[in-house]
């Protein structure tokens, strides 16, 4: 038996399931209320003003903004992307 055919035996024979999509919907569910708490957690800053009068001010905030919806954006779409391309069998 070669190398191929005992990988694409091995990948043949993995299914992940319902178990899959399951923990995919929790991390889903985990980062999405990540993202709205660091949301909150920047309109806070912004709100306190910690950074009054600092050049840049509202630019460190929006970066902070972007990055968590980045995040945010990034973490809930893995499972659509997940199965939109299908079984990963080599």
């Amino acid at each position: 038996m070669t190398a191929q055919a005992t990988f694409s035996t091995l990948a043949d024979t993995f299914t992940p399931g319902s178990d899959a999509d399951f923990l995919l919907g929790v991390l889903s569910w985990c980062a999405s209320a990540a993202g709205v708490a660091g949301v909150l957690i920047t309109g806070m800053l912004m709100a306190l003003q910690l950074r009054h009068g600092e050049m840049g001010e509202g630019a460190s905030y929006m970066r902070g903004l972007f990055f968590v919806m980045l995040g945010c954006i990034l973490a809930t779409t893995a499972g659509p992307i997940v199965k939109f391309l299908g079984p990963l069998t080599l």
